[in-house]
């Protein structure tokens, strides 16, 4: 046996060890953090807002059909229910909301334990951190597998419904580099391009029934509720994207993140200041595979179902955009970009994202994915003055500790860190 197989074995043996002892530990943490199941949980409805009212109403501009800037005024909607999808921007968007939350001393519903509601199991109310029936809550964002009648239950009657959504070809890239060694159909992927090897046969590979598949297929359709392995002409995805169309007024798009918190801030009626943005958990470049245009051509026919729900939302998305205005759009993420560009000099050191093991403090140091460190991060500057201290350190907070912060018990999700560090993953 040559040197370069017994290598091979080596990693192989690694690799089935280490699996098997992932799995185990999923599995128990699995049981350990399964909830109690709630029977009978009382039907009471929360038809108002707990949210404490802002004494000051905001100045709106509107256009009208002549382009021409008319002007009213309104109070900033409070009550939210973010669909935070995978890999689509969405921490970014959570740590706005997070400072809104906090600003307006809003009330979150948060999970208990880790940082998703038991997620891929459908949520249910009783996942929340200190339930009770009739509780009032504003703000609902922690990942989930969407079920609107628990959610329904849980928020006010005139809650807005928020999403996110992203190229379907780059969501696949991304997720499965981050979740790929999670997925045990993917360790018996030859070679060491396992995404190009995948989507030349991937039905050779996948199983639907497999342990975290979901993640490889149709992950946004999955995180709706809907079944993502389905057949393109099976009638019940035109009844998913129709139900989607349905419950969510804003559906926002990675690819113009900018123009789509312009408009979340023209529905509900918050101020610019509300909008302003680092961009967390980006990955560095050299972990990026750049899809060839076969390989987006295999990974869009792969998850079909995702890209027909992407294009019927492209449309709105820019049937939105045209109602808003082109150029009071440009003029406004002109406006946006400038103020992010100012925070950021105020705000971190070097300008710009830097790698894990360049991050300075512990605390600001992101959750990676198994296996690398190749998500980002930033280093505070030493120097910032006292105005933009408290601001600056949230603005750049990774979402873990963010979420301790608002004192949410990440035990689970630490101790499964914890585990990681041990086997050296």
């Amino acid at each position: 046996m040559t040197g370069k197989q017994v290598r091979q074995w080596r990693s192989m043996c690694k690799g089935l060890v280490l699996g098997t002892l992932l799995t185990s530990c999923m599995i128990l943490l699995y049981c350990l953090s399964t909830p109690q199941i709630h029977f009978s949980v009382p039907e009471v409805p929360v038809p108002y807002s707990c949210a404490h009212r802002p004494s000051q109403l905001h100045h709106k501009p509107t256009t009208n059909s002549s382009q021409k800037s008319t002007g009213q005024t309104c109070a900033p909607k409070v009550d939210i229910m973010f669909m935070k999808t995978h890999k689509t921007a969405s921490s970014t968007f959570l740590n706005i909301l997070f400072r809104f939350g906090e600003k307006h001393r809003l009330k979150f519903a948060f999970p208990d334990s880790r940082n998703d509601f038991f997620y891929p199991s459908v949520f249910q109310r009783s996942q929340v951190k200190d339930y009770r029936p009739g509780m009032c809550f504003n703000i609902i964002c922690n990942h989930m597998r969407f079920n609107a009648p628990e959610v329904a239950k849980l928020l006010p009657m005139d809650t807005s419904y928020i999403t996110i959504l992203r190229d379907p070809a780059e969501l696949f890239e991304s997720s499965f580099h981050y979740f790929g060694r999670l997925v045990p159909f993917t360790w018996k992927i030859p070679g060491d391009d396992k995404l190009n090897e995948f989507l030349l046969d991937p039905n050779n590979y996948f199983d639907p029934e497999g342990f975290n598949s979901f993640y490889l297929k149709n992950l946004l359709f999955f995180d709706f509720g809907q079944d993502n392995t389905l057949e393109l002409d099976d009638p019940r995805v035109e009844e998913g994207i129709k139900f989607i169309s349905d419950r969510f007024q804003l559906v926002m798009l990675v690819e113009y993140f900018e123009e789509s918190l312009i408009l979340l801030k023209d529905a509900l009626c918050w101020e610019m200041d509300d909008l302003l943005f680092f961009k967390l958990n980006a990955r560095k470049g050299s972990t990026v595979s750049k899809l060839t245009p076969e390989l987006r051509a295999r990974a869009l026919e792969w998850n079909a179902i995702d890209w027909k729900l992407y294009q019927h939302f492209n449309q709105t998305f820019w049937k939105k955009v045209h109602a808003y205005g082109r150029r009071r759009m440009a003029e406004d993420v002109a406006e946006l970009r400038k103020r992010n560009k100012e925070m950021a000099s105020i705000c971190i050191e070097g300008g710009r994202a830097v790698e894990a093991g360049s991050i300075q403090e512990t605390a600001m140091q992101p959750w990676q994915p198994i296996g690398e460190k190749s998500i980002m991060g930033y280093n505070l500057k030493k120097n910032v003055d006292k105005a933009h201290r408290k601001l600056c350190r949230k603005m750049l907070m990774p979402e873990i500790q963010y979420l301790t912060e608002l004192g949410v018990n990440l035990w689970i999700t630490k101790l499964w860190g914890h585990i990681r560090d041990i086997i050296n993953w």
